[in-house]
């Protein structure tokens, strides 16, 4: 069983963040040539998960000190084989929603405050590398590098390494949903689950 895990960051149920995800989801499913697979969707804002707190010490043997409802995403997190993360661009940055999710994460790399190991500052936690890709939702003079370089340190953190970033330009911001009727980015989706399909039977093949 392939285990595919989509993060929405967007605030809005039916976003064009999540039709994007769905459509990149579905197209990895539909090309896998070995086994079934199962999509989970994870809208950050029907979660009700404190900030960071820098408590400071490693949580060990759980991912977290705080019990809320991220402790199950954790789980989700460490053990899918892709995970695609999406998020609206706000102020050139991901959105709230994301970035407290991707603040909370700093714990699958807490810091060695033991010196455990001194060729590393950082514990890792989890050892198998698997494929994702990023989505971003922007308007037409947004800005999506900072929000990409902010993902891109999260997938890092989780072992995970970006093999795609999908930009969307919504042309109508007061329209919700508009990535539906845009056949370009819905191609492109297609293509990018494609793409992770195939890695995911070669490079990232599990025995």
């Amino acid at each position: 069983m392939t285990n595919i895990l989509s993060i929405s960051g967007s605030p809005v149920e039916g976003s064009s963040t999540e039709i994007i995800l769905r459509k990149i989801a579905g197209s990895i499913s539909e090309h896998l040539r070995r086994g079934r697979s199962r999509h989970t969707l994870v809208r950050l804002n029907d979660l009700n998960f404190a900030p960071c707190q820098a408590c400071g010490e490693v949580p060990s043997p759980s991912f977290c000190f705080l019990e809320d409802p991220l402790s199950d995403i954790y789980k989700k997190v460490a053990a899918c084989d892709c995970l695609l993360f999406g998020s609206p661009i706000y102020f050139d940055a991901v959105s709230a929603q994301a970035k407290a999710f991707i603040d909370r994460c700093n714990c699958f790399r807490p810091a060695d405050f033991d010196n455990q190991d001194p060729e590393h500052d950082f514990i890792k936690r989890l050892d198998c590398r698997r494929p994702g890709a990023i989505v971003l939702v922007g308007g037409e003079q947004g800005w999506f590098e900072g929000a990409r370089r902010c993902i891109a340190g999260f997938f890092k953190w989780v072992e995970v390494v970006n093999e795609g970033v999908l930009k969307f330009r919504s042309q109508d911001f007061t329209k919700a949903g508009e990535a539906a009727d845009s056949q370009d980015v819905l191609k492109e989706a297609d293509q990018l689950g494609r793409q992770l399909a195939r890695l995911l039977e070669k490079r990232y093949a599990r025995p």
